[in-house]
């Protein structure tokens, strides 16, 4: 699941990224694709995709492991039996509770990912002189520069993202669902709905949260090049002087990536989740 997610929305994540560390290099969407073409070529859309990868494989085997304990915790905390059908609020809860667990291995790696996709900016910008261009430089020089802790730059608002992000993505997705089923097992759908579900689980995902994504952005690019500082202080730095608007710079390449990719993200999820069903039930 958290491949197809990757090999789906990269080009618009890295988009995403340049545009929210960046917003004044780039006047929309288009811009940002052209001049990243002109400037890096075909691989600049793929820049961060090996720590993109680990971040999301890692991310979604912890996410959706953690989800199925969730989800027993919502039963006994609402007093139903475990084989109980959640409703789609509770699978909401559950999903969140779940994402707490999944941003202490997706930090580190998300952090590497927006290092390498701006990395190109922050030269351009004269913040730094001499970028690092391979994931293993840029993990070397987090590690001399601020130790293994600074991998962990901007965990407090990738929580503050993940937490209730993942209330809406999993709630998103499952009323999704409840309306496709319309009174039939949610295990009958077919990829197409499953695909509109995802996608729709997603974008309500980052509609909800993309100012606290836009403030994590520039917590881990922009440290590259000194001390920077906690959520709140780059929050309000960026509301006196760029305004609120500048909060949500990115937000069209992320709502196309949140459709695709998640969708992507979820079809796999569900397929691949009954092939192995399928496997142990014949063991």
């Amino acid at each position: 699941g958290g491949t197809a997610c990757v090999v789906t929305g990269q080009p618009f994540d890295t988009a995403k990224v340049k545009m929210q560390t960046f917003p004044d290099m780039y006047k929309g969407i288009v811009d940002c694709f052209v001049k990243t073409y002109k400037q890096v070529g075909f691989r600049g859309f793929y820049k961060g995709t090996t720590p993109a990868l680990v971040a999301n494989i890692a991310e979604n085997s912890v996410l959706f492991m953690c989800y199925g304990f969730c989800q027993q915790i919502v039963r006994r905390i609402v007093g139903v039996d475990r084989k109980t059908k959640l409703s789609d609020l509770q699978n909401a809860a559950a999903g969140s509770f779940a994402s707490a667990f999944a941003t202490l291995v997706l930090c580190p790696t998300e952090l590497v990912k927006c290092r390498l996709q701006a990395m190109h900016e922050m030269q351009l910008s004269g913040k730094i002189i001499q970028g690092h261009n391979t994931v293993w430089s840029v993990v070397k020089g987090v590690i001399q520069k601020d130790g293994p802790l600074g991998f962990y730059r901007g965990l407090s608002s990738t929580l503050l993202r993940e937490v209730p992000g993942y209330f809406f993505f999993f709630g998103g997705y499952e009323l999704s669902r409840t309306f496709f089923a319309s009174g039939r097992s949610k295990d009958e759908l077919g990829p197409v709905p499953l695909l509109l579900s995802g996608g729709f689980g997603g974008s309500c995902l980052w509609i909800a949260v993309y100012p606290v994504d836009c403030v994590k952005s520039r917590i881990q690019v922009l440290s590259m090049a000194g001390k920077q500082a906690g959520f709140m202080g780059t929050f309000v730095t960026v509301v006196r002087t760029e305004g609120v608007l500048a909060l949500y710079s990115g937000l069209k390449p992320t709502m196309i990536r949140a459709f695709l990719a998640n969708g992507a993200l979820f079809l796999a999820y569900e397929y691949s989740r009954k092939l192995m069903m399928k496997q142990m039930d014949s063991y």
